[in-house]
Order: structure tokens, then sequence, then C-alpha cells
């Protein structure tokens, strides 16, 4: 079976061997393809994997033999799934890698916002403590995170580990998500269930966990912002297009919240002309929350656990 991936370079930019799927097939392997590459680099392929790298309708009508579609990522929007199921092609996704990297990411910018260590050091090294004359001084007052109240947007594994890790630090945590029926409480932490509008009205740190759909695209819009406190912060490591980001933008130069720390924007790489690389108090990362080196190796894993499963007759993982 001849194994082509088409964007390899994020899940192993030299330190996360392809050594799992090489064993299973031919394998030739792209950092990244252009779409004018696409069909050049996919033809003779049986097996293809990509993270985001797009096979639409009219690629996968141009690729008789293709006959399994891996996505090296939890999101499968890069595929045509309606078009796969008619070609007879199955597509698996890997539904959990990145929990602990992610979850892990989202108390770190807590805790950045909060802390500033790097400016701390930074007014160090200008020589700002020397000239303070007190044995300590800081920047901006410095609160800590237990008593405070988290809101979680989105119940699933990410978003509940983040809870956990919250509970952690003594936080009280408010969860919402429309389709999670078991609304019992959870005696390990101060955790309640609530309303969207309730997560924003009364959270400190409000934390998106959920997938772009067509029904949330732009969910947080002026109005949900506007009910937050003028102390919040705004957190979001799943898709850019879940927040007007002009909304936001508008609500950080005016001071209607504290703050916002990004992971993903809804154009990616990010443009000159997204309004948030110009609001204040807005820490953007370059989507990296999922890419510690152990969560890549999960990835790897898993990925080459989907083709060994397809190989054998019995596909998993499969969203289609």
């Amino acid at each position: 079976m001849k194994i082509t991936v088409l964007d390899g370079y994020t899940l192993n930019p030299g330190d996360n061997a392809w050594q799992p799927v090489e064993a299973l097939g031919e394998l030739t392997v792209y950092d990244r393809t252009a779409a004018d590459q696409i069909m050049e680099r996919s033809q003779d392929a049986d097996i293809l994997l990509t993270n985001k790298t797009p096979l639409d309708a009219n690629t996968l009508a141009r690729l008789p033999q293709l006959k399994f579609i891996g996505v090296m990522a939890t999101g499968v929007n890069v595929v045509d799934l309606e078009a796969a199921t008619r070609h007879n092609i199955p597509v698996s996704n890997v539904p959990e890698y990145s929990t602990e990297s992610v979850a892990q990411h989202v108390l770190a910018v807590m805790l950045s916002m909060n802390h500033r260590p790097m400016d701390h050091s930074h007014a160090v090294y200008e020589g700002r403590w020397e000239k303070a004359g007190d044995f300590c001084f800081w920047l901006s007052p410095i609160h800590e995170l237990a008593g405070k109240t988290l809101g979680v947007v989105g119940y699933g594994r990410i978003g509940r580990r983040v809870c956990e890790l919250a509970a952690a630090f003594n936080m009280n945590v408010l969860a919402h998500n429309p389709t999670y029926r078991n609304k019992t409480r959870l005696d390990y932490m101060r955790f309640d269930w609530c309303s969207l509008e309730q997560i924003f009205r009364e959270s400190d740190y409000v934390s998106l966990h959920c997938p772009l759909t067509a029904e949330n695209q732009g969910l947080v819009d002026g109005k949900l912002i506007a009910l937050m406190k003028p102390t919040a912060v705004l957190i979001n490591t799943s898709r850019g297009g879940l927040i007007n980001e002009k909304a936001l933008a508008d609500a950080l130069r005016e001071h209607k919240i504290s703050g916002a720390c990004l992971d993903v924007v809804s154009q990616e790489p990010i443009t000159p002309e997204n309004p948030l690389l110009s609001a204040p108090n807005c820490l953007i990362t370059p989507h990296n929350a999922w890419s510690t080196l152990e969560s890549r190796q999960r990835l790897m894993q898993k990925t080459a656990e989907n083709v060994e499963a397809f190989l054998s007759g019995h596909p998993i993982n499969q969203v289609n």
C-alpha cells in the first residue's frame, strides 16, 4: 500500500519519527502541500494522511485508486465526508490525543495573564527593580486563582480536564454544554451547570472548548461579551470562528473586559488585517496549545493505529 502524507511538518518537524506509519506501507511524506500540488501528490496513493490540506469533492472524484483517508487531527472539516462516502472511502480521525496539552495551555495562559512573569523579568533586566527602592515590586495587581470562577463552554474531554485542573487551584467552575445530558453535580469540585449567558455574566475566566459548526459560528458576539465582568478574561483554544473578532477587539480597546488569550483565530496563519493584532491585553499564540511532544507522539501512534485497523479490514475512529 502506498501511503502519502500531505502535510506532515506540524506533526513531525524533526523530533517525532514516522516509524509507526512507515512500518505499514510505502510511505511518502511532504511537509506541506499547496492547493495546486494536491492532485499530483495524491494520484498514486492508496492511503492519504492529511492534517489541514483539504480534500474536496472534486479532488476525491479524480482519485479512483484512493482507499482510505486518515485525518491527523480531531476536526474533519478538511475532508468532504459526503463525497468520501459516495466513493466508498472510509475516513478516520484521531479523537483524543491533545487533552493534557490543551488543558495545560489554558492554565498556563490564565497564570501568565495574572502573574505576567515575562513582563516582570523584562522589567528586572531593564533596571526597574533596582530603581523601585523596595525589596519587591509589581507592574499590576496580582490575584490568586483560588475563589475565582472559571466558565467552561463545551464539556468534552478537554473541557472536563480544564475543570479538573481548575479545581486543583480551588476555583469555582461553571459549565455549559447543550448536548450533554448528564446534569448531575460533580462532587469533587465546586461545579454547577448553567446557561451560556450565566457563564459570561458570572465568570472571571471564560474558556471555549467546542467544535465549530454552522450553528455556533460567531457565537461569542458583542452581546455575550457585553455580559462579561470588566475584570474578566476570554480564552479560546478551540476554533477561531467561534468569536466575532471585531467585537472582541472593540471590547478590549474600550476596556469592557480585562483581556483575551487566543490560540486560534478565524484565518490561520493570522493575517495583518486581523483586528486583534492591535487590541490591548490580547495574548495570541500560534495554534500550538495542542503541540507538546507527548501530544504529537500520541497523534503519530494513533494515526498508525487507524491505518493498521483499516488494513486489517476493521476501520476504527471512522467518521463517515
